[in-house]
């Protein structure tokens, strides 16, 4: 069995997000797709394999594969670097999109342009306000501005981009939050080529601090397009800024946003543990 080292949301190899792609050829378990993760130790895997036959036709609408993403300790629901590694793979073996992929967050399309810059379209979840979990500042080490709740996770907003390039959060604190992650976001200094900053951590599900996340920027960008008062599908840029660093491109319209960004594949071998 194909499995593969990608990084997603990066114009170079060795930076953005790497997330492992396995190409399922067979049945497997939930536990063997769990192990895998768990051995990779990337922040998400994904596990793709093809719909076909009838049941593809018979769909509404209708989907080309099927995705999983794992961390190394549990599957979640959403993720935007891992399905951006996994179309990018497979553009590479031929495919000519667009690719529909079913998930557990429904159908997400996702598209190439001739200069291999992939696009995908994800739900939009916009943060609704809500008061900062006790401990949360005490834990981010910073006095939050604002502060508010999506579909998975905590948004925290600091005064300006230096405040989270500082931050040195309790992990293990943070693991406590009930929720998959919290984001601490800011607006982008006044000179900078990019609208806001980012980072991202989620300890409670095995990802102390993930490198560019793109089902974060599924929050942010609909939070930073009314902040900065924005029109319906203007793009914005964001910066994660982890250590390994990554830009994402995103666009939001109506319920959804459009995340953009680019890849690289790093690795591929053989999965003999089958």
């Amino acid at each position: 069995m194909r499995i593969l080292v990608v990084d997603a949301f990066t114009d170079r190899p060795f930076g953005g997000n790497p997330a492992g792609v396995c190409l399922l050829d067979r049945p497997v378990t939930d536990e063997w797709m769990q192990s895998v993760a768990a051995e990779l130790k990337h922040s998400e895997t994904a596990f793709v394999e093809p719909v076909e036959g009838d049941e593809a036709a018979r769909a509404t609408p209708a989907v080309d594969y099927r995705l999983r993403w794992f961390t190394p300790a549990v599957e979640v629901d959403l993720c935007g670097h891992a399905t951006l590694a996994t179309a990018h793979v497979l553009f590479e073996r031929g495919e000519a999109g667009p690719i529909r992929f079913s998930t557990r967050s429904g159908v997400l399309t996702v598209h190439r342009d001739r200069a291999g810059t992939v696009t995908m379209e994800f739900p939009a979840l916009p943060p609704e306000p809500a008061p900062l979990p006790a401990g949360l500042a005490e834990a981010l080490g910073v006095t939050p501005v604002w502060t508010g709740r999506s579909r998975f996770d905590v948004l925290v907003a600091v005064t300006d981009e230096a405040a989270v390039r500082a931050l040195a959060p309790d992990l293990g604190a943070l693991a406590a939050v009930e929720a998959r992650g919290v984001i601490v976001t800011a607006r982008g200094d006044d000179e900078a080529p990019y609208d806001f900053v980012s980072r991202y951590f989620a300890p409670a599900v095995g990802v102390p601090e993930d490198p560019v996340t793109g089902s974060a920027h599924c929050v942010l960008g609909p939070y930073w397009a009314k902040e900065l008062g924005r029109p319906e599908g203007a793009p914005l840029t964001g910066v994660q800024l982890s250590a390994r660093g990554g830009t994402v491109q995103v666009a939001t319209r109506g319920d959804t946003v459009a995340l953009t960004g680019r890849a690289h594949t790093v690795l591929e071998g053989e999965l003999r543990a089958v």
